[in-house]
């Protein structure tokens, strides 16, 4: 199809963008064929008249888990012994074909959500690659994806045996990159720290897990397959190790030092600011949380470590990208847009500088601003259209009305909510 955007308000995602009227663009083969005047005049295309909306390049998620859903708890219960769990589970096809359905189904979520590129960064087994092909090819609705698979922990390390599998020793993590390259990743999750949801005491989500020696073997690993690194880590120490052996993205991140912030520049580094799932526990009553008092603690230290994070890097023309961790609880596959919201109201970044963030800056933090993240001639058509003006608004996100993914108009996109989690959200904005 050929389709020709016009009477409405473009911005185009770039790092100066203002709002541009009088303009059409252009979409062909998948691609944004041109920005032109708006002449009236446009045969062969079908024309979609915006009315006065806005339109904006379609967002970007770099820390998705696509097969959790992210429901809260009901109840104040322990950590989950997750490893058990899954070893039951994985071993039933049936199940595993279920969990392959949901992923798909929360994938295209995303999408009609707003969210055209999300960057899954551990899954279980291959499931994640394998939804991505599908969408691909063209069988399934969905964003583009960027596909971790399952990641690499440590025996009793973060999520270890269940969407990231162990490693004990520098050779065992080489191993275990070449075994997930096999699934053909687009790149690889190391869980180096502790994190909110599986520890027992206070002060423990951040407390390294994998040995520097092991985060340098898996990283020198995955660089020779041409991948890069992703790793979750809550804790200063955790930083320090992964940029000194090689960690490219830090998931989440903590307070930095002058060295800290050395690495990041020599080392081109960048972190992920992902406030939404520690904001329920940091912020919740326990009684709408249900989680454990210590698990409030726990938030608080690691939402502190995480703004702070952002802030430095920032202050010190650090790349920062945007992710939502899409899947812990009360975070939801349609709720990424309230990420921009937290960075923009906790990190005090502006509405148009948050923009860029979650759309041009992500793109060129994972390497595909080329291809997407910004209203460009000869970018892929990711798109979407919004009613009000986000750069004095960001909640405005929160509705699409249309999404245009590789060229494929999607028109009044509906998604089914949880009003519950969104009205508890929705106080603590």
């Amino acid at each position: 199809m050929k389709y020709a955007f016009v009477n409405g308000i473009v911005l185009d995602g770039t790092k100066n963008m203002v709002p541009v009227t009088g303009k059409a663009v252009l979409v062909e083969d998948g691609k944004i064929k041109d920005i032109v005047e708006n002449s009236g005049d446009f045969p062969d295309h079908e024309v979609v008249d915006l009315e006065g909306a806005y339109l904006l390049p379609g967002l970007i998620d770099l820390h998705v888990h696509i097969a959790i859903d992210g429901k809260p708890p009901k109840k104040e219960k322990k950590p989950t012994n997750y490893k058990l769990l899954f070893q039951v589970l994985s071993k039933s096809r049936v199940v595993l074909n279920v969990m392959k359905r949901r992923a798909a189904k929360y994938a295209e979520t995303e999408l009609l959500s707003g969210v055209t590129t999300i960057r899954t960064v551990g899954g279980i087994l291959d499931i994640d690659g394998k939804v991505r092909d599908l969408i691909n090819a063209g069988k399934l609705n969905g964003p583009r994806i960027l596909a971790a698979n399952t990641g690499i922990s440590v025996p009793g390390g973060h999520f270890a045996g269940s969407i990231a599998t162990e490693a004990a020793t520098p050779e065992e993590a080489r191993q275990h990159v070449r075994q997930i390259a096999r699934t053909n990743p687009d790149l690889i999750k190391l869980m180096i720290t502790g994190g909110v949801m599986d520890a027992s005491e206070e002060g423990e989500p951040g407390v390294l897990r994998m040995s520097p020696e092991i985060v340098k073997a898996a990283c020198e690993e995955a660089h020779a397959f041409g991948y890069k690194v992703a790793a979750h880590v809550e804790s200063p120490e955790g930083v320090r190790v992964a940029l000194e052996n090689g960690v490219d993205t830090i998931e989440h991140g903590a307070k930095l030092d002058a060295e800290m912030i050395r690495l990041f520049k020599e080392k081109g580094a960048s972190p992920v600011c992902t406030i939404s799932p520690a904001l329920p526990y940091a912020e919740f009553e326990l009684s709408e949380s249900h989680a454990l008092p210590v698990a409030k603690k726990n938030g608080k230290i690691v939402m502190d470590g995480i703004i702070e994070c952002a802030k430095t890097c920032i202050e010190n023309d650090i790349p920062v990208g945007l992710g939502n961790d899409v899947g812990c609880p009360f975070i939801l596959h349609y709720n990424y847009w309230r990420e921009l919201w937290y960075f923009h109201k906790y990190v005090g970044v502006s509405n148009k500088d948050t923009l860029y963030t979650a759309t041009l800056g992500n793109a060129k933090i994972v390497g595909i601003d080329k291809e997407t993240g910004s209203i460009e001639k000869g970018k892929s058509a990711d798109m979407i259209v919004v009613k009000g003006d986000p750069l004095e608004d960001l909640s405005v996100l929160r509705n699409v009305s249309a999404v245009m993914i590789k060229g494929k108009l999607i028109r009044d996109p509906q998604i089914r909510k949880m009003t519950e989690v969104d009205d508890l959200l929705d106080k603590y904005m």
